[in-house]
């Protein structure tokens, strides 16, 4: 269970650099135990909501670099990621993704 918190951590430390200049609430996250033949990890569902102005902007460039983009997470690996959803106001947006993360051996 520690080390999935550990990831947990990591991976939310890495996602708010993006956003350092703007208010970040998390608004739910739920992490659970993953394993595959060779890997050990753990899949991450996160909703965020990023306030401010000129958020637009800079969340349309991280959401559009997503895919492509490298998250330092200390002992752990981002394998995948995915935007599920997001919701837009005047000065916010609501994101919710899914990661999957591995222990880097």
């Amino acid at each position: 269970m520690r080390q999935m918190n550990d990831a947990t951590t990591a991976f939310l430390r890495a996602l708010s650099v993006n956003f350092v200049n703007f208010r970040m609430t998390i608004e739910e996250i739920r992490s659970r135990c993953w394993a595959s033949v060779t890997f050990t990890g753990a899949r991450h569902e996160l909703t965020f909501r990023v306030e401010g102005e000129g958020v637009a902007a800079v969340v349309d460039r991280f959401l559009d670099n997503l895919e492509a983009a490298e998250f330092d997470l200390r002992g752990h690996i981002l394998a995948d990621i995915a935007l599920v959803a997001q919701e837009r106001g005047e000065d916010w947006i609501r994101i919710s993704l899914e990661g999957l993360t591995v222990e880097d051996c």
